[in-house]
């Protein structure tokens, strides 16, 4: 399989992924809230497929594909969906919580713009320890209008940090569009130029301009040559939060999301590899992808919960043995 052939690969298994939690959530055995990045596939598929294992990524609330594109496990993910042990973050964080330490994941946290500063801090660690080390940080367009996103470009522009920016801008923030919370006439990329970082805004749909960027951007981060911020221009295709649409609500079109599901990236991939993939190639990947979905569903649904014990580790709590005591 070629390099730009593993893009298209990728971004269908995490649309198959994610179109599985969508057909299974309404069964009511996934007690978590969950945030589906169908449509979203190419920003990390094509930056994570730029980054080593041992590099940090970090994300925000719409994580899954994140964490599957940085070599998450998709056993551990499903698992930690149901809430059971084997779960990557022992069934106790669900969707919105997934932390994967092997695979470079330092975490998910659904606070906006609460992961930035960590994966500013995860670099200027590694950069401390004198490891050749990469972080990136996924954001929504919301995580902007936060004082912390600022604070984190100015500081890691200042220190040269090897962290990449990667905003996915999908418009809205739950149903509130970017008329309504930014101003007009400033694209989102440009906050990068104000902080004197590199900085750039790509289509959502074009995963190989996506991954060429991320190759350049985190060489020039382990160069030495400071950070850089990439805003894409995405779309996601269902409810803000849970596996249907919502067109019904009203804040958004038929027309629109019809037109963004026009320029679709795997559609988009699919046509640029007529030469190099073709049906058979990709029926044989989508048959791969369902047997694995198949699998990962049935070892969670059969995995245990966690002992109700497992619920006071890994606590901070302070120096006190005892719950609330702690500083």
């Amino acid at each position: 399989m070629t390099p730009r052939a593993k893009l298209l690969h990728d971004m269908m298994r995490l649309r198959a992924v994610e179109e599985r939690i969508a057909a299974r959530y309404p069964e009511q055995e996934m007690r978590c809230p969950t945030h589906l990045c169908v449509g979203q596939e190419a920003a990390p598929v094509g930056v994570c497929a730029a980054l080593r294992p041992d590099d940090y990524a970090l994300s925000h609330h719409r994580s899954h594909g994140h964490y599957l594109a940085k070599g998450g496990d998709l056993d551990r993910m499903i698992a930690e969906m149901y809430g059971r042990e084997t779960g990557c973050s022992r069934g106790k964080g669900g969707s919105m919580h997934l932390v994967d330490l092997s695979a470079g994941f330092l975490g998910a946290v659904p606070i906006v713009a609460s992961t930035v500063p960590i994966a500013v801090g995860a670099a200027f660690g590694a950069r401390m320890r004198g490891e050749d080390r990469v972080a990136v940080v996924f954001l929504g367009d919301a995580a902007v209008e936060e004082g912390v996103v600022h604070e984190s470009l100015a500081f890691a522009s200042l220190e040269r940090l090897p962290v990449l920016f990667v905003c996915e801008n999908n418009l809205y923030s739950v149903q509130t569009g970017l008329e309504a919370r930014q101003p007009s006439g400033r694209a989102i990329h440009e906050l990068g130029a104000a902080h004197a970082l590199s900085h750039a805004q790509l289509h959502g749909e074009d995963v190989f301009a996506i991954h060429a960027w991320a190759e350049e951007a985190v060489a020039q981060a382990r160069a030495g040559e400071g950070p850089s911020f990439l805003e894409v221009l995405t779309y996601r295709y269902l409810e803000h939060v849970g596996p249907y649409e919502d067109v019904e609500l009203g804040y958004r079109t038929r027309e629109e999301v019809d037109a963004w599901r026009a320029r679709d990236p795997i559609a988009h991939a699919t046509r640029a590899l007529a030469d190099e993939v073709g049906p058979e190639t990709i029926d044989g990947w989508m048959r791969a992808h369902a047997e694995a979905l198949d699998a990962a569903f049935e070892r969670a649904i059969a995995a245990p919960y966690p002992e109700p014990e497992a619920l006071f580790e890994g606590v901070f709590r302070g120096t006190s043995s005892r719950l609330g005591e702690g500083t």
